[in-house]
């Protein structure tokens, strides 16, 4: 993780409120993730808990699943949840405590050890996303996202594209991101676009801008190991910030 994080380009003097991070294996995304956390590594102190959306790829399910236990296990030590916010969650219509739907998933666990090196063992609301709409989503959201609450949604980009084809649509996902155009973010262009798209929403309705910080895919990170190009899968790194903070572009 540390190496990771160390290896991501700076971006100075952006001080993000939402993350989107990848979450394939190690191998491939873990580059790409490093550019996304290293945005708040060393940034704790601002945060007292993290929301953390991801797919459901394994069980189908209408709405948002938090988990019934109270902490995830993890190389680095147990991760609380954080039981006040999952209370408040559970008043909301579209959201159960069910713990099916994270037994074998993947696209939040992976995230964790990331978020253990960047903030410390700040407590964590996992959600795991089935169909929702993005207004739902954002509903969600709304409920604890508070000015101490940093939000991560957990996304790969497009899947078994040949390189140069997947480097066009996974640059046109980005320019809809960073734009919050919601309806071009598909889920054959996004395998976290329900949780994606409901960001968006939130960001616009709190006013905030979306910033690429890195965008490769398979064929860059695993190239001359496990990955040909023929057939690769896109990641992203994302940050979300007030737009009131001075302009890098």
């Amino acid at each position: 993780m540390r190496d990771f994080l160390e290896a991501a380009p700076p971006v100075p003097d952006f001080a993000p409120v939402a993350l989107v991070a990848p979450h394939a294996g190690y191998v491939y995304s873990g580059p790409v993730a490093g550019s996304a956390y290293a945005l708040v590594r060393g940034t704790a102190a601002t945060f007292r808990r993290v929301v953390l959306l991801g797919p459901s790829h394994y069980v189908p399910f209408r709405g948002l699943a938090l988990p019934e236990c109270e902490a995830f296990s993890t190389p680095l030590g147990e991760h609380a949840v954080d039981a006040g916010g999952a209370r408040e969650l559970s008043a909301h219509p579209a959201v159960r405590r069910w713990a099916r739907p994270h037994g074998d998933e993947h696209s939040l666990e992976v995230q964790i050890p990331f978020l253990r090196v960047a903030l410390g063992a700040l407590p964590i609301l996992p959600l795991v996303t089935g169909d929702a709409r993005p207004e739902e989503v954002a509903d969600v959201l709304d409920l604890v996202w508070t000015a101490d609450t940093l939000v991560v949604v957990s996304s790969d980009l497009s899947h078994y594209l040949p390189y140069q084809e997947a480097r066009r649509v996974d640059a046109d996902t980005a320019a809809a991101v960073e734009s919050l155009d919601i309806d071009a973010v598909a889920p054959h262009r996004a395998c976290g676009a329900v949780a994606l798209r409901g960001l968006m929403v939130a960001a616009r309705r709190r006013g905030l801008e979306a910033r690429c910080v890195d965008l490769r895919s398979s064929g860059d990170t695993a190239s001359g190991r496990h990955g040909p190009r023929g057939r690769v899968v896109g990641y992203g790194a994302f940050g979300f910030r007030e737009r009131e903070t001075a302009d890098l572009h």
